[in-house]
């Protein structure tokens, strides 16, 4: 395996890290909070991961990935765009 590959294996992990943080920082908000909760760094968490994993997809030439990938970073996106238009209450965030 080439240094390239490690790279390479190293950011498509890095990306399942972030993508997979995200369900913990929800989580943990949720049981401050005692009720479900998605705070804002769950929707960054959530794009950085995605523009990671989607990344390695483009790089491996994966076409399920890429794709899959592709239309959560629009989602992400347009939920990032939704709170900077009308932030949530304040108990929302978090």
């Amino acid at each position: 395996m080439s240094k390239l590959d490690i790279i390479w294996l190293c950011i498509g992990f890095s990306g399942q890290a972030l993508f997979s943080a995200r369900f913990l920082i929800q989580w943990i908000c949720s049981e401050k909070q005692q009720r479900s909760v998605i705070p804002v760094a769950f929707w960054y968490f959530s794009l950085f991961g995605s523009i990671t994993l989607l990344c390695y997809a483009i790089h491996r030439h994966d076409p399920v990935i890429t794709a899959g990938q592709s239309f959560g970073v629009l989602i992400y996106l347009r939920n990032l765009y939704f709170i900077k238009v009308k932030p949530p209450t304040t108990e929302a965030q978090t």
